[in-house]
């Protein structure tokens, strides 16, 4: 054998060897994939807060003394129209949290009192609509709810069980600890980040500049520029889309007198910020907001929801979100259910970006080989100036 063919085989066992060891060690590189994830997960979060709140931030940036250049204007842009997007963005949340949780926690309280007369209820309607068959009927009769053990039971397990509820209550306290540390740890790389984009973006490009070819350090900045682009408009779009969902909802509760008009119409804008099954969560949380006063009108709200539904998926949806990102609603719902799967609800919110972005590249990639080889191009038309004076001839 040649020196070639050395090189080859030698090649072959070296991966074969190295497959081998991967699979033995399989568990521990798991674990150290893991831990690295684990690790670098505040990091990621934090690029993905800046990513949203440069959106904000790029915005208030152009209207801050835009006309002016001067040493004071251009040094203090960037901090305080970062402290404005910081403020606004608190603020918003504040007044969410503002309107939702008080209105959610007095219908708990309504529920629970309730209770009983809706399980007596129930109760009798059954016994009344089960004269047909006897057994089930004296069975219900004989149901008795004591509500009064019930209370008692749950005092007494709080009580005995406290060893094991302040385990648990000590788990949950460091868990919580913990996620907020990350989300502190990630909100300050974000602000790291935003204030030295500018130098991050010099610092990228001489990299890009110095270490790729020119057509390949084109190709990347052409996948970067996509997929900035493409993130951007669905950020935008969901925001303004929710905006526009939330007013409407308000509106059209107050028109027809429905209870927790503004709550339930902040929820549905919130919810709608998760493509499609957003949707859902917001009718099924309102819903239950305003069982609790009149089930009639609960009704009245479902009707009401559904209709508006179909206006924003037919004209809302398309004109704000659908068409700035351009992918197909069958690509949509496939994004969803994929993303949902892997990542939750986070999931759901990037998986229609990142499908929107693969789905520009492969349909332009798609378009350059059929260009180059020929196909579905159009033919070119005869020139009528050229067939005139052909004819003439």
């Amino acid at each position: 054998m040649d020196r070639k063919e050395i090189k080859k085989y030698l090649f072959i066992g070296a991966v074969a060897v190295g497959v081998m060891l991967i699979i033995k060690n399989l568990s521990y590189i798991g674990g150290f994939i893991s831990l690295l994830c684990t690790a670098v997960y505040p990091l990621v979060l934090g690029c993905a807060i800046a990513f949203v709140f440069n959106i904000l931030l790029s915005f208030c940036e152009r209207y801050y003394f835009p006309k002016h250049n001067g040493k004071f204007v251009t040094y203090s842009r960037r901090p305080v129209c970062l402290a404005f997007s910081i403020c606004i963005v608190l603020l918003s949340l504040l007044l969410i949290t503002k309107l939702v949780i008080p209105e959610v926690a007095g219908s708990c309280k309504v529920i629970y009192r309730a209770m009983p007369d809706i399980v007596d209820k129930v109760k009798n309607w059954a016994i009344e609509n089960s004269s047909s068959i006897p057994d089930i009927q004296k069975k219900i009769s004989e149901l008795d709810v004591d509500w009064v053990s019930i209370s008692e039971n749950i005092v007494k397990f709080l009580t005995s069980g406290a060893t094991g509820i302040i385990s648990s209550l000590a788990g949950i306290i460091g868990a919580f600890t913990l996620s907020v540390t990350k989300i502190v740890v990630a909100v300050v790389f974000a602000v790291y980040l935003l204030i030295g984009k500018d130098s991050i973006k010099k610092g990228v490009a001489r990299m890009k500049n110095a270490y790729l070819d020119r057509k390949t350090a084109e190709r990347v900045q052409h996948i970067f520029d996509v997929t900035r682009t493409t993130f951007r408009n669905f950020f935008v779009g969901q925001f303004t889309e929710a905006f526009i969902l939330g007013v409407l909802c308000i509106i059209g509760m107050l028109i027809l007198r429905l209870p927790y008009a503004v709550m339930t119409g902040t929820v549905v804008g919130v919810t709608a910020l998760v493509p499609i099954v957003g949707a859902f969560i917001g009718a099924a949380l309102g819903a239950f907001m305003i069982l609790t006063v009149n089930p009639m009108q609960a009704v009245i709200f479902i009707i009401f929801l559904i209709i508006l539904q179909q206006i924003e998926e037919n004209l809302i949806y398309p004109r704000v979100v659908g068409s700035s990102i351009g992918l197909p609603g069958i690509w949509v719902l496939a994004a969803v259910t994929v993303g949902g799967s892997v990542s939750g609800v986070m999931g759901m919110l990037l998986g229609v970006p990142v499908v929107a972005t693969l789905y520009k590249l492969v349909c332009e990639n798609l378009e350059k080989k059929e260009a180059e080889k020929g196909i579905g191009v159009p033919a070119p038309r005869p020139d009528k100036n050229k067939s005139q004076s052909g004819n003439k001839k």
